[in-house]
């Protein structure tokens, strides 16, 4: 329920837009409250505001709410208003790569940047206050490998392990290189089931992920089990293998492919232990 209208200011509009657990409102939101007020007075409140560091733009026409134990970073954890961001985007989404990874408990390599699979058209990375969120483009988003995780301020959506793990290979460059991909692969295998590898990933995976996949699985982390089951589960799909390289730009020539994946073994993979 709103407050009473009459006499409000926008600073006791934003605290009580907190008290109900909100942590970020549209400025489409408060024309329509404050529709009394002049745009160059409601420019001029919010600026204010934000010198007082109540609040910051975090969007053109998005603002976060800054409660006391974030006021000092200036920013909130995007956990807190990733949702609601993307909500007013109106674009689908999930939580990706190394920080999905450290939500199934693969958190070896913490993540210094927040990466966001979403639809096209691209969004520029969000850069605020120390935070970088980069926003990877795919052409649709699968719902039924979305997980939501319970957070202060709502839900997220996030990756299932089993298209994390892809993610993983398939976006290796956007997180360090193949090495690191397998770092993280290797501890997310902990939480992988066999089973985890259904129709829905194998048919919006790309094949040459699931057969760097499913080759890293068996020699570079010795997980024979998730191996199988990946490769009978590409088998009953049915899904061609053809030779790719292990290394998307290594060489290939004078490369072996005598495994079960076709991948080229291009280059030594090395875990970090």
């Amino acid at each position: 329920m709103e407050p009473v209208k009459a006499n409000l200011s926008l600073e006791k509009w934003v605290e009580h837009q907190l008290s109900q657990g909100k942590y970020g409102f549209a400025l489409s939101v408060l024309r329509i409250f404050f529709d009394e007020q002049t745009e160059i007075a409601l420019k001029f409140a919010l600026k204010r505001l934000a010198d007082k560091g109540k609040i910051v733009s975090v969007y053109k026409g998005y603002y976060l709410i800054l409660p006391p134990q974030y006021a000092s970073k200036g920013i909130l954890p995007p956990s807190l208003f990733l949702d609601t961001l993307m909500k007013f985007l109106e674009r689908p989404y999930y939580v990706a790569l190394l920080n999905a990874a450290a939500y199934h408990g693969a958190s070896h390599q913490q993540p210094q940047e927040y990466f966001v699979m979403t639809t096209f058209p691209v969004l520029r990375a969000t850069c605020k206050k120390g935070i970088k969120i980069n926003y990877v483009s795919v052409k649709h988003i699968p719902e039924k490998l979305l997980e939501q995780r319970k957070t202060e301020a709502g839900y997220l959506n996030i990756s299932n392990a089993a298209l994390t793990s892809t993610d993983l290979i398939q976006f290796e460059k956007r997180i360090g290189g193949l090495n690191r991909a397998t770092t993280v692969l290797n501890e997310l295998a902990e939480v992988l089931q066999p089973t985890d590898f259904n129709a829905e990933l194998l048919e919006y995976a790309p094949a040459t992920a699931l057969q760097r996949l499913g080759y890293l699985l068996e020699f570079a982390c010795g997980k024979s089990e998730l191996a199988d089951g990946l490769y009978d589960a590409m088998g009953k799909h049915p899904i061609n293998f053809f030779r790719i390289p292990l290394k998307a730009s290594g060489k290939t020539k004078g490369f072996s492919s005598e495994n079960r994946w076709k991948v080229i073994v291009n280059t030594e993979i090395e875990i970090d232990e």
